[in-house]
């Protein structure tokens, strides 16, 4: 129940207020709701704010709300994670979702971190905005990671998996490649430990034809090592002790971590004796004490050794051993020239090949022996000081030249084998060690040879006759025309000077023409002597009659002539005197055959006696 004063108040506010406000008009007052007018009270203005009341409230609205477009790129600010989605605010009506797949290179990301997004659709057929994080770093990514070759600023990577040679990495949205060797300063040899690992890389190169980049995690931390190689360094000696960790094995040697610094082990500074690798003497990882042999400030290279740590074999060799004595090793190398033989280790002999056999004929050490082999051998030559030593083996055995006087004297037949020809001789081979020479002049009585190739050829076997023997120097002069008679006896008087033979011409030059005569032997007539008696010209292989002007049975040469026959019968005629007897070839001559062998010269020793006996009773 309102009391009379309280109803006065009322009253007055109501009044107060209508005079402040302006007045609206009432529409269909007492209406029910089923019968009002709405477009009949839309038309009228009921609005509590003036006309530019309300353009500045539609203007701060306004102001609430981002102007975006489709494939645009802006940053927004992250709201929400979940395992799956993240949420984003770009200042639109409605906020984006994109999966968090797409922020997995960065683990760290968190609420309220800015992030670069792309408008993919403002407005889906959800009513949702649709945004790529992917797609906006794409869009971006070129500059930037030019930029950050330029600025040499460190980055933020994922390393998506392996390929040839190095990793994938993701940068930025572009797949970059990290090379093997700049993962690290050291040798990395398991590559998957890495991949899924979001690390710090430098951009190093970028191809922009092929739109490739290289990135890389060592070149991060080379600039503190560089300086803390230096220090190291800076504090080396040579002939300083070291303790070291393995850290890489080559086939040439073995790299040591000294802490902060690598150094290298050659492989010949690791073991006095002969190894074929290095993973013969050290493993991976583990601790060995080296020796500075020699270092580089400037190149920042340290050579170690190991085996210097250990006193040299040669030190300790046997003081009693001396040249002459008889030692047992293992061939450890063969080269062409010889094999080193491994006697102690780290000691060695070189066995030249010369020394492996009596035989002069040079071979290949390869055909006597082959890595491995267990040797016996002499020792020849022994320094201490310089630390060489040769062997041989061939000592072992008798020398056959010992026995050379006795079982090879002069005068004796045997069967050797042909080994080498030169330009003056064949050289063959008596026995292993025992070689001899048959001077070219000592092949044959009747031919004429330029080259032995001409006689005999390489491995056929030769009968020879021993000549000389010259011990000291170990030859052997050794001939094969003298397992016969000397035929050019019985030559003298078949070719005495007059004689007449028939001949074939088988040779023509400036100086003269060869003519084949009977058992094969050669005579030389000069041009001025091949004259036919009616000047017609004479043609190798035609047959004439030679009269014998000339014979030297020492320089083995018949000359002769054609146009002397003729020039002797006008010179009679003329003269009216009897030319010098000539003497014409026995029919025993002319029946023989034109080339003779060493099996012939028995039957010139009987045609010679038969000549004479003829002679006799002319």
């Amino acid at each position: 129940m309102t009391t009379e004063k309280e109803g006065a108040v009322k009253e007055e506010v109501t009044e107060s207020t209508e005079q402040t406000q302006p007045k609206r008009e009432i529409i269909n007052q007492n209406v029910s709701p089923e019968d009002f007018d709405w477009s009949a009270y839309s038309q009228k203005e009921v609005s509590d704010y003036s006309k530019e009341e309300k353009e500045e409230m539609m203007s701060v609205y306004d102001g609430t709300l981002s102007t975006i477009d489709d494939n645009e790129v802006i940053d927004g600010t992250i709201v929400q994670l979940t395992k799956r989605e993240v949420v984003i605010n770009i200042g639109y009506k409605s906020e984006g979702i994109i999966g968090a797949g797409e922020f997995r290179y960065n683990p760290d990301l968190k609420v309220g971190d800015k992030v670069e997004v792309l408008v993919e659709t403002k407005e889906d057929a959800n009513g949702q905005l649709l945004l790529s994080h992917k797609k906006a770093r794409s869009l971006r990514s070129w500059d930037r990671v030019n930029t950050a070759l330029d600025t040499e600023e460190v980055i933020k990577g994922y390393i998506k998996c392996r390929t040839k040679g190095g990793m994938i990495v993701d940068v930025f949205g572009i797949e970059s490649f990290l090379p093997g060797s700049q993962i690290d300063v050291k040798p990395i040899r398991d590559y998957d430990i890495y991949v899924g690992k979001t690390m710090e890389f430098k951009v190093v190169k970028i191809n922009h034809e092929y739109k490739n980049v290289v990135v890389s995690h060592k070149a991060l931390i080379e600039a503190e090592l560089e300086q803390q190689k230096a220090e190291i360094i800076s504090k080396l000696e040579k002939g300083q002790v070291l303790e070291g960790t393995v850290k890489n094995i080559t086939s040439y040697g073995v790299f040591i971590d000294l802490g902060g610094v690598d150094g290298l082990i050659h492989i010949t500074d690791l073991s006095w004796g002969r190894i074929n690798h290095p993973d013969e003497i050290v493993e991976l990882d583990t601790k060995i004490n080296v020796v500075i042999l020699d270092f580089d400030d400037q190149k920042k290279r340290i050579a170690l050794g190991l085996k210097q740590l250990t006193p040299h074999p040669w030190d300790s060799l046997d003081e009693k051993l001396n040249v002459g004595d008889n030692v047992t090793g293992k061939v450890v190398v063969l080269a062409d020239y010889g094999a080193f033989v491994e006697i102690a280790a780290g000691v060695e002999g070189l066995i030249h090949v010369s020394e492996m056999s009596w035989s002069q004929h040079l071979r290949s050490a390869q055909e006597f022996l082959k890595v491995g082999d267990p040797v016996d051998a002499q020792v020849l030559t022994l320094d201490r000081e310089e630390r060489k030593m040769s062997l041989g083996i061939k000592q072992l055995k008798p020398d056959p030249w010992n026995e050379v006087a006795t079982k090879y004297a002069v005068g004796s037949k045997h069967k050797a084998i042909v080994r080498n020809f030169t330009n003056f001789g064949v050289f063959v081979e008596m026995e292993e060690g025992v070689d001899g020479l048959v001077h070219i002049s000592d092949l044959s009585w009747t031919k004429k040879i330029k080259h032995p190739a001409e006689f005999t050829k390489i491995a056929e076997d030769l009968e020879v006759v021993v000549l000389e023997i010259d011990v000291e120097n170990r030859r052997l002069s050794l001939g094969h025309k003298q397992l016969e008679e000397n035929p050019w006896d019985v030559f003298e008087d078949i070719f005495s000077i007059g004689a007449i033979h028939e001949g074939t011409v088988i040779k023509q030059t400036e100086k003269g023409s060869v003519i084949a005569l009977p058992y094969g032997v050669e005579g030389f007539v000069t041009p001025k002597h091949l004259v036919r008696e009616d000047k017609s010209k004479v043609n190798v292989e035609d047959k004439l009659d030679f009269k014998v002007i000339d014979f030297s049975k020492e320089g083995k040469k018949i000359i002769l002539s054609h146009s002397r026959i003729f020039e002797d019968i006008q010179r009679e005629a003329t003269d009216g005197k009897k030319p010098k007897s000539s003497k014409r070839s026995s029919k025993a001559s002319q029946t023989k055959v034109e080339k003779t062998t060493l099996g012939d010269v028995s039957a010139l020793a009987a045609l010679k006696e038969e000549m004479i006996s003829s002679e006799k009773k002319k």
